[in-house]
């Protein structure tokens, strides 16, 4: 993939992904207990290899791109605004998240990573995720979900627009961002007319795979 003609023109390309246990940091471990609770851990295993195989193409295609690294800037779903987004990469890509080493191997060809959320947005998540991990069974899980449903919706509202006003603000003329972000966020309505936004990969899907 080259980048579209024109000096002047702002270009932003989404790349849609799913999450890894890696990335989940803390929450890594709560993560898998729930899922294989709910899936089974034959379920659970395929789930993980068909993610790792996901990010082994959408690695191989973005290294593939002939990009201007030196004016592309990084933008990445749930990595806040907090002055050592470097920092928070580089711990998440030693613990193998294939994600963060991707970002890690772009920014050693000169692209620039940007603090792309909000640090109380994301706080506030992760409390209402710890609470739903919390759940002795999937049922009550789910009526946590429920009760906390409409504020749920509602930061992800407020994040999309965060990230959205945080690409307006800082993608320059003439660069390029590269925007990792899950599949449930959407910003296409929030996003300043004279960004060119194109979609190269297809929209994953997540595994679906029978309990055991």
């Amino acid at each position: 993939m080259r980048r579209p003609s024109g000096a002047g023109t702002r270009v932003l390309i989404h790349i849609p992904i799913i999450h890894t246990q890696a990335d989940m940091g803390a929450l890594a471990s709560s993560v898998r207990r729930v899922t294989v609770q709910k899936l089974g851990r034959q379920a659970w295993k395929r789930h993980v290899e068909v993610i790792g195989r996901m990010w082994a193409e959408i690695r191989r295609t973005v290294e593939g791109w002939e990009l201007p690294w030196e004016k592309v800037r990084l933008y990445q779903d749930g990595l806040p605004r907090c002055g050592r987004e470097a920092e928070i990469v580089a711990d998440l890509a030693s613990a193998k998240s294939p994600n963060h080493q991707l970002l890690l191997s772009l920014m050693k060809r000169g692209a620039t990573l940007m603090g792309t959320e909000s640090p109380d947005l994301l706080l506030e998540e992760y409390r209402l995720v710890q609470q739903v991990l919390a759940a002795k069974d999937p049922e009550e899980a789910a009526r946590v979900e429920a009760r906390h449903g409409a504020r749920s919706r509602s930061l992800l509202a407020q994040r999309d627009q965060y990230v959205a006003r945080r690409i307006n603000e800082t993608l320059r003329a003439g660069e390029t961002g590269l925007l990792f972000l899950g599949m449930l966020h959407s910003l296409d309505s929030r996003l300043a007319k004279d960004i060119q936004v194109t979609r190269p990969m297809r929209r994953p899907t997540h595994p679906r795979s029978r309990t055991t």
